[in-house]
């Protein structure tokens, strides 16, 4: 009856996945946009963008190749800030935000670093609509 007894934990764990995917759909998604422009880039570089978020700790990141010395990327990040909990509801708090954003020019699958800049998520980027 080994197979029996694990049918209960299948149904189980559907709930939890399906109940895990509605809780993320509360809270928005949002993105941020780096755009810049690299002088003198080695033909070998790329753009890596890291997020960090409060406590110093690493989210969401992405990279951009440099294509006639300018580079744009979109990194996307969930609002959610906390596990819901059922209070009447399922309350979220949905204020998650990056604190600083660390761009690196850094060589194509090397660990080679050219040039950093660390820019601050509440003082360098500007919304560009309400709904972002």
């Amino acid at each position: 009856m080994p197979f029996g007894a694990s049918k209960p934990l299948g149904s189980i764990l559907n709930v939890v996945l399906i109940t895990s995917t509605f809780a993320h759909t509360l809270c928005s998604v949002d993105d941020v946009l780096v755009r810049g422009r690299v002088d003198h880039a080695p033909s070998s570089a790329e753009v890596h963008v890291q997020l960090v978020y409060a406590r110093d700790m690493s989210g969401e990141s992405g990279d951009a190749p440099v294509e006639n010395g300018t580079f744009s990327i979109s990194i996307d990040f969930l609002t959610q800030s906390r596990k819901p909990f059922v209070v009447n509801g399922i309350l979220e708090k949905c204020n998650r935000r990056p604190r600083t954003v660390i761009v690196r020019l850094v060589e194509r699958d090397q660990d080679h670093e050219y040039d950093r800049v660390t820019l601050d998520f509440a003082k360098d980027f500007r919304m560009t609509a309400r709904s972002t």
